[in-house]
């Protein structure tokens, strides 16, 4: 498979003669970030973090995301984290969009370059820290795991996208296909994060409306999407959030493919309380 590039914000600001309308939706159903909102003044910087700031994509919020949290770090050269995720009973996903990554779980080191998928589990005991001379760029994706008695955990792994073959989506041709990094069947695991790859012209022909919770982060190239009864235009480095149950369909604009890094929550039982 040919080497791919992701898009990543850099920061900076959009110059004072610029106009202020933009793309940017939040409705009770979903949230469009463009990523052109994604500047300096939005950023965060994190505890126990050094040369690393943060955009906070998602999070637990009355009104918006329930099950997880999504941020986009850039980390200088020589930052990183020994103390990386402070919540013990967070899992995480990371994902590398520009540059290189060391990271370093249960005494194994794994440089990940773009493209770069690991899976860290809950209590993990883990650190990060970028040894090349360039900013590096991820997104991570944290969620409390919601243990089940008689399941064993979920092990950590690392992969790149470049190492796994893509699923089509029946009666497709191959026009619509998801990058899977874990078994859908596997109980494990309580969520999935995929790259979901159209063709350009490809559809989502109906109207998905599912208990699933969604992230999407664009990696590349444009669309509209569809989101509750609305159309909205999407490109890389631009972020969705679909709340559980909102409707959503998809028409790939070309001329290259349309992709994206996808969250969701599965294969658990609704809680009731």
């Amino acid at each position: 498979m040919p080497a791919r590039s992701y898009y990543a914000p850099h920061g900076g600001l959009p110059p004072q003669d610029q106009l202020l309308t933009g793309r940017a939706v939040f409705t009770e159903a979903y949230a469009v970030i463009p990523k052109g909102v994604m500047s300096d003044i939005v950023t965060s910087y994190l505890p126990f973090w050094e040369k690393t700031r943060a955009w906070i994509i998602s999070r637990p919020l009355s009104g918006f995301a329930e099950t997880f949290s999504q941020y986009i770090l850039e980390v200088a050269p020589g930052g990183g984290s020994e103390r990386p995720e402070p919540d013990p009973q967070a899992e995480g996903v990371l994902f590398i969009l520009e540059g290189e990554l060391t990271v370093t779980l249960a005494g194994r080191s794994e440089i990940m370059k773009p493209g770069g998928f690991a899976f860290i589990p809950p209590s993990s005991d883990w650190t990060v820290r970028n040894h090349a001379d360039k900013p590096v760029r991820f997104n991570w994706i944290r969620k409390a795991y919601e243990a089940v008695e008689g399941i064993e955990r979920p092990e950590a792994f690392f992969v790149n996208e470049a190492q796994v073959e893509p699923s089509p989506m029946p009666d497709t041709e191959g026009r619509w296909a998801t990058t899977r990094f874990v078994d859908p069947a596997d109980l494990r695991h309580d969520m999935h994060v995929t790259i979901v790859t159209l063709q350009p012209g490809a559809v989502i022909p109906f109207a998905e409306t599912h208990v699933m919770e969604h992230g999407l982060y664009v990696l590349q190239g444009k669309a509209v999407y569809r989101l509750n009864q609305d159309w909205v235009e999407v490109e890389a480095g631009d972020y969705m959030w679909l709340r559980a149950f909102c409707p959503q369909a998809c028409y790939a604009g070309g001329p290259g493919p349309f992709r994206y890094l996808l969250y969701k929550d599965v294969n658990r039982h609704a809680k009731l309380g």
